[in-house]
């Protein structure tokens, strides 16, 4: 766990990594809406050298149509972003807690949606994990 959320860090190359994560994702019903590849964006826009780094904005259609439902602008907040990069030899992934979202906005009926989706995301990182 770090400050934001949930990490892991497998012995696994950076495209391995990401297959992964993504099909952990899915088994908890996550897709992946977004996709930045950083380095690329880094190289593009700055002509500047940096690893291998994707952000991916994830979301899970129930959670979200719930948790839009209870306060539309909670819309700011989505969707849950996952970052996976190179480390050297192995790759880092960090999953945001849902519940880390929740001290901006307080509302009852979000928290439980934010508890629910935090449940399914650390199951995606004990799932990494093993």
């Amino acid at each position: 766990m770090s400050e934001l959320g949930f990490q892991s860090t497998l012995k696994l190359s950076y495209e391995a990594a990401l297959e992964k994560v993504t099909d952990a994702l899915k088994t908890e019903g996550f897709g992946v809406l977004t996709s930045i590849d950083v380095k690329e964006t880094m190289k593009k826009k700055l002509d500047v050298d940096f690893r291998k780094y994707a952000i991916l904005g994830v979301c899970n259609p129930p959670l979200a149509h719930r948790a839009l439902t209870a306060r539309p602008e909670v819309g700011l907040l989505l969707p849950c972003n996952v970052i996976v990069y190179e480390q050297g030899n192995e790759t880092v992934v960090n999953i945001i807690d849902p519940l880390s979202m929740t001290d901006l906005i307080h509302d009852p009926a979000l928290e439980a949606v934010a508890d629910e989706a935090r449940k399914r995301l650390a199951r995606v990182s004990a799932a990494l994990q093993a």
